[in-house]
């Protein structure tokens, strides 16, 4: 790719951008939020047509005018947010817009050699889904694993991975590796963005960064360290990577007592967290951990068990109730319940406390839009302006907005399921010391992570689910990883 230009209203996302991937080789694409890594991946793919700048794929010049242009010409992307048809199965969605058909002179799908099909890739690459599942009954890691499968279903050339393992537990993260691996010992050229350091050092042999929309830096892998990647990254040094921890946690405020789901594997989980704590919640996928907070915040049918607010019971039987009992809950993923993508950041900050921003019975532009600044200030979020559409913005940016909406709640209890997801290093510093600034408040934080350095990083205590059990309790200054995982894996 050379001299890649592109330009949306009000910002220009990419800059005279080059960037030459090897066949057979893994290439990092490295940037903060907002530093033009997708967009640049959805002009190859041909989601957007680039401004000026000219693409070359073995040696020919390419310009796909739409996805299923690139896909027949060699090149698959698995997109950071999952876009699949969630009430067909797994079959369907993988063989979509190529289905096979019964025979050549009969037009009737095949519903036998689909299914083959998919159970021989899965086979393959090691994927224990059933290919008649329907896609809204797997939990997010498994469609992520279908998404990655169907992108290798193409025998491409080229495979984008733009943040593959954000939504994957570090079991999966291995088995995608092993995948990648095969990809390119068969000469496959990889295009791999990533937030998560210590993934890129392990699996790239090139690293591109970007910033601004602007080509900075491309190196060996093995020539660059952390600290170098981050300094390239964000144009200075980070030399810490979590905030110093100085909240000082004090008596209980949320007890919940033999707290059991309806319709899910939740069962009979008790704890008590305090106030000015941020109380990690860690284990393997599937365990529990989302439904567990889903639960608390009434977004989930309770079967059976109790919560209690400062000794006093709460009900939350809905999220509505949840807010005016003082709860918060940012969601793991942003686009499916997070985003109202085609409204714009001031409606995206400002709709779950609308009744804050009222002259009478109506609602002051005045008022919201100073609450929006304060979100766009306090995030950093990059946006060209509060009435930008929410959706045109980097995933990163998005989940900013939304924080910024649930701290706008003012909430005693926040609960958090996969806060930092997609967002790049610089950004996480500045959610973990707004999260413990919420806890000096004398807040309780509950903080669902898959990455284990964050939760010992950030958190004072963790709690350890295991099929659907709370399987322990750990102190973050006193545990390791090891102790996490082995108790994750005591109900499994």
């Amino acid at each position: 790719m050379e001299g890649i230009c592109k330009t949306f209203p009000g910002v220009k996302a990419l800059d005279n951008v080059n960037l030459s991937v090897r066949r057979g080789t893994v290439h990092a694409l490295m940037g903060e939020n907002g530093a033009g890594k997708s967009t640049l991946m959805k002009c190859l793919f041909g989601v957007y047509s680039k401004d000026a700048g000219h693409i070359y794929l073995d040696g020919k010049e390419i310009d796909f005018k739409n996805s299923k242009e690139a896909l027949e010409n060699g090149v698959a992307m698995v997109h950071q947010e999952l876009n699949q048809a969630l009430k067909r199965n797994v079959m369907d969605n993988m063989w979509l817009g190529r289905f096979p058909k019964v025979a050549k002179w009969c037009p009737l799908t095949s519903e036998s050699k689909m299914y083959a099909a998919t159970k021989a890739l899965f086979d393959e690459l090691e994927v224990s889904v059933d290919p008649k599942m329907i896609m809204s009954r797997m939990p997010v890691s498994q469609r992520q694993m279908v998404e990655i499968a169907k992108a290798v279903s193409f025998h491409s050339k080229i495979i984008v991975f733009d943040e593959p393992t954000s939504s994957l537990t570090e079991q999966e993260v291995e088995h995608l590796f092993r995948i990648i691996n095969s990809l390119r010992d068969k000469g496959c050229g990889i295009i791999y963005i990533s937030h998560k350091m210590e993934e890129i050092l392990r699996i790239s042999d090139d690293v591109t960064i970007m910033r601004d929309g602007q080509w900075i830096a491309t190196r060996p892998a093995k020539e660059l360290t952390m600290n170098e990647i981050i300094r390239l990254m964000v144009g200075r040094e980070l030399t810490n990577r979590y905030p110093e921890k100085d909240n000082v946690v004090g008596e209980p405020m949320l007890e919940v007592k033999n707290l059991t789901a309806e319709y899910s594997a939740l069962k009979d989980v008790s704890f008590v967290a305090r106030k000015g704590e941020v109380l990690g919640i860690a284990g393997l996928d599937g365990s529990g951990r989302t439904e567990l907070l889903e639960n608390i915040f009434g977004i989930a049918t309770k079967k059976s068990g109790e919560i209690y607010l400062h000794g006093k019971r709460v009900m939350n039987r809905s999220a509505r109730e949840s807010l005016k009992n003082k709860f918060a809950m940012l969601t793991e993923e942003r686009r499916a319940t997070g985003i109202f993508g085609i409204r714009d950041i001031q409606a995206n900050t400002c709709i779950s406390s609308l009744n804050r921003y009222k002259n009478g019975p109506f609602l002051s532009d005045k008022k919201m839009k100073k609450a929006t600044e304060w979100g766009i200030q306090a995030m950093r979020t990059k946006t060209p302006s509060q009435s930008t559409q929410i959706q045109t913005l980097s995933g990163g940016n998005q989940q900013k907005v939304i924080l910024a909406r649930w701290l706008l709640t003012e909430p005693e209890v926040l609960l958090l399921d996969e806060p930092t997801r997609g967002i790049d290093v610089g950004a996480k510093y500045e959610i973990y010391q707004l999260i413990l600034n919420m806890a000096k408040e004398g807040k309780t934080v509950l903080m669902v992570s898959s990455e284990m350095p964050e939760l010992l990083g950030v958190c004072d205590r963790i709690l350890v689910m295991s099929g659907g059990r709370l399987a322990g309790e750990v102190d973050a200054k006193n545990t390791t990883q090891e102790e996490i995982m082995t108790l994750a894996a005591k109900y499994v």
